[in-house]
């Protein structure tokens, strides 16, 4: 993957955020593993968006199969990332200390 991010690399909603540094393919299970544990610390202290979105699906074929007949189906999901990338956002009565420590678990 190459480049930085133009498209959602500016905080919109709240305060604090938590920016992607290097370029990945964050699963469904990672994004909503990170959403948890940001709520669970903040303890509906304040409002929390994602700001990425796993659309594109990653496929594969069975072991051992032949060449041909096809190709694989959907395993799982994916959110391309590209360096500078918002992936969440805090707002709405939260401190900074708990925002960081919340953005830090994720």
């Amino acid at each position: 993957m190459k480049g930085k991010s133009c498209r959602g690399n500016r905080i919109c909603f709240g305060r604090y955020a938590l920016q992607a540094l290097e370029p990945a393919s964050i699963t469904a299970r990672q994004i909503e593993a990170g959403r948890r544990a940001i709520t669970r610390y903040a303890r509906r202290g304040g409002k929390i968006w994602v700001r990425i979105f796993p659309d594109k699906p990653v496929t594969l074929r069975p072991t051992e199969t032949r060449m041909g007949s096809g190709k694989g189906s959907p395993e799982y999901w994916v959110a391309v990332v590209k360096p500078g990338r918002i992936l969440y956002e805090m707002g709405g009565g939260v401190s900074e200390t708990v925002a960081r420590a919340a953005i830090s678990i994720a």
